[in-house]
């Protein structure tokens, strides 16, 4: 039984954290940028405060991806799939009969991150796997709060198994797109469906309570993630209980099946300990994980050099062993 008896914090003193010499200059020049500051959440109840909001990150966020997508040479389109919108990319060079597909869901702290958004990340997955992608453009809040956004999900997942073996399928997403693709997971197993090959969780916002250790370490220290998320957590669940594993799957019951994951984080991450604690849940449950954690890295991963380079090729080498190709 744990102890609930209430210690003192811990105090330390304020300090000056340098950026490693041994990072590549492109990893570097990255921290360098120094912090980008989280708006200011809305009031509770603030709902065209939310929309302006919602509205301003899904433009900036459309700005940033579409440098990255415009390099990428693949096929895009768009289908309805149980009523779901969905991106579908298929990257240059991929057969058509090759039957491998990356179910992806967006990040966005549950909010933003729809729409062209959406597309454009499914494009810069599509690269990143070598795959066909299923970018799910689930609704969002404050319009459509919890389950909305999760029942879109299973039900995307549900109209891929409908042509598609789940041995070819793969679902993923960072951030709150972990979290989707994680509580999909275990609606689809809760439902009778089968599981996929494998799961994808770089950095992924798995635990809406904030209970994990890096949520008070690392506070201040990413400089991607600079304050906790709880405001949108709320606004998400609707009046849910966070704690639920369909909101939080790290409260998950993994001892009655899951996919081989992938999981990353970073040592400035501030969802690290969201990533440490799924890896152990899981090797505690017996199911296959493997945990990458690179050194200095924020909830942004590094983009270019050495590091970015070794992330995408973990990656895909995860994914290359779990599908059933052809």
């Amino acid at each position: 039984m744990q102890s609930t008896t209430a210690h003192s914090p811990l105090r330390v003193p304020e300090r000056l954290i340098p950026i490693p010499i041994f990072l590549s200059p492109e990893a570097q020049a990255q921290l360098a940028q120094g912090t980008l500051s989280n708006p200011p959440w809305p009031a509770d109840g603030d709902i065209d405060g939310w929309r302006a909001l919602i509205a301003g990150m899904n433009r900036m966020g459309e700005a940033g991806l579409g440098m990255i997508a415009q390099h990428v040479k693949a096929h895009t389109g768009t289908i309805e799939a149980n009523g779901v919108r969905v991106h579908v990319v298929t990257p240059e060079g991929v057969s058509v009969d090759d039957r491998a597909t990356y179910l992806e869901f967006h990040g966005g702290a549950m909010l933003w991150g729809d729409g062209e958004s959406a597309r454009l990340m499914g494009m810069i997955t599509a690269a990143a796997v070598r795959a066909r992608v299923w970018a799910v453009d689930y609704r969002t809040p404050p319009d459509h709060c919890y389950p909305a956004p999760l029942d879109d999900c299973v039900a995307a997942y549900r109209a891929l198994l409908e042509t598609t073996d789940p041995g070819h399928i793969i679902l993923g997403g960072a951030s709150a797109g972990g979290n989707f693709a994680a509580a999909t997971v275990l609606r689809a197993r809760d439902e009778g469906l089968p599981l996929p090959a494998a799961l994808v969780l770089p950095t992924p916002e798995l635990d809406l309570t904030e209970s994990g250790d890096s949520f008070a370490t690392l506070l201040g220290v990413d400089t991607a993630l600079t304050s906790r998320l709880m405001p949108a957590n709320r606004l998400y669940a609707g009046g849910a209980d966070l704690a639920d594993p369909y909101l939080s799957p790290l409260f998950g019951d993994f001892t009655r099946g899951f996919p081989p994951t992938y999981l990353q984080s970073g040592t400035r991450d501030l969802f690290l300990s969201n990533t440490v604690r799924m890896h152990q849940l899981l090797r505690r449950a017996g199911i296959e994980a493997e945990l990458h954690v690179l050194d200095a890295c924020t909830h942004v991963a590094f983009m270019a050099g050495i590091e970015a380079e070794d992330r995408l090729r973990e990656m895909r080498r995860f994914v290359d062993r779990h599908w059933r190709r052809g």
